[in-house]
């Protein structure tokens, strides 16, 4: 037999000097193949699944002047992230709770309240009234990459300890909170999630959490999001210590006002948008600092700003307290302002 032939028979998964019937020994091959895959694939999920699903808990919440049945008011997935019953969710998911509980999957229940919540971000911690609990491991949403994959657990629609696979399809989207804030960082995947996943983790394949499933676009098909987790632990440890999340505030409201070429070349502004103060909060700190309305914000701290959203990003790591310097249009003249934002 030529030498071409015995290598492309090795190619093809069949040994040297044996026939090729009809395709049979490529397609045992490829099964072997796919089996292998499968089984790998399958592997991680369940290994992921053991390690992680004892962390998931359930979280129903009563609240007042409704009924007194926990699960009819309001019910959504977490994860335990400390052994004294420190317990990861979305923001949502507790809003306005009077009462709340954790179901575990081995069927414990725990009274819990509410240590702190954060609708910028949608995230919230709980806390259990028990101790010695199973915990997640965090993991490292930086270090992400699209197309690996994420596995969601939670309760969906009531079904308790439900998986869901899927890859992560995109990073570093940005979507609004409840609260007009744009959470930054965002993680979009094709896991399918449904309301009661709310809070649930999303997690790699070696069962470290990456995110907190927060949202879907309902009518869509394998659109999902989660809050990076990387954003939860800064969140989180804001709420233990402080029980709120420390952010700088202007009291200001504001709009886009778009630009023409000429005014931008006239001023050397970088974009084409700035934001225009159209309404400010009596004696807030833009009001002390003698903004006034009609005002074009251009750049904070000598960053540009386009829209509304750029000076969130800014205020959310500055200090309460320390000054900050606006650069802003007035009556055709560009003008200094100092500021000291108050905490929010």
């Amino acid at each position: 037999m030529a030498k071409e032939t015995e290598g492309l028979l090795r190619l093809l998964g069949a040994e040297s000097g044996q026939p090729v019937e009809n395709g049979q020994s490529v397609r045992a091959a490829g099964r072997e193949s796919d089996e292998e895959l499968l089984d790998a694939y399958s592997r991680a999920v369940v290994s992921v699944v053991e390690k992680v699903g004892p962390t998931v808990v359930s979280i129903g919440v009563k609240k007042r002047t409704r009924s007194p049945r926990f699960g009819q008011e309001g019910a959504g997935s977490g994860v335990i992230i400390a052994p004294d019953g420190f317990v990861l969710t979305n923001s949502h998911v507790v809003e306005g709770a009077e009462e709340v509980e954790v179901s575990l999957t081995d069927g414990r229940i725990f009274s819990a309240h509410v240590v702190g919540s954060d609708s910028a971000t949608d995230l919230a911690v709980v806390r259990a009234d028990a101790g010695g609990l199973p915990a997640a491991e965090l993991g490292d949403s930086n270090s992400l990459h699209v197309g690996q994959l994420a596995i969601a657990i939670g309760n969906p629609l009531g079904f308790q300890s439900t998986v869901s696979t899927g890859v992560i399809s995109a990073l570093g989207r940005s979507l609004r909170s409840q609260s007009g804030r744009l959470i930054e960082s965002v993680i979009q995947t094709d896991v399918p999630l449904n309301p009661g996943n709310s809070g649930g983790p999303l997690v790699d394949s070696r069962g470290r959490v990456i995110g907190i499933n927060t949202a879907m676009i309902f009518m869509a098909q394998g659109i999902s999001f989660a809050v990076p987790v990387n954003t939860a632990k800064w969140v989180v440890g804001e709420l233990v210590t402080r029980g709120k999340v420390k952010r700088a505030y202007l009291g200001i409201a504001g709009q886009v006002r778009p630009f023409s070429r000429r005014f931008q070349r006239q001023f050397g502004l970088e974009t084409a948008t700035a934001v225009e103060v159209v309404s400010i909060e009596e004696q807030g700190p833009t009001s002390r600092a003698g903004l006034r309305e009609g005002d074009l914000i251009v750049s904070v701290n000598g960053k540009n700003v386009a829209s509304v959203d750029d000076i969130h990003r800014l205020l959310t790591s500055w200090t309460t307290g320390s000054l900050l310097g606006l650069t802003i249009l007035r009556n055709g003249e560009q003008l200094q302002v100092q500021v000291i934002p108050d905490e929010m």
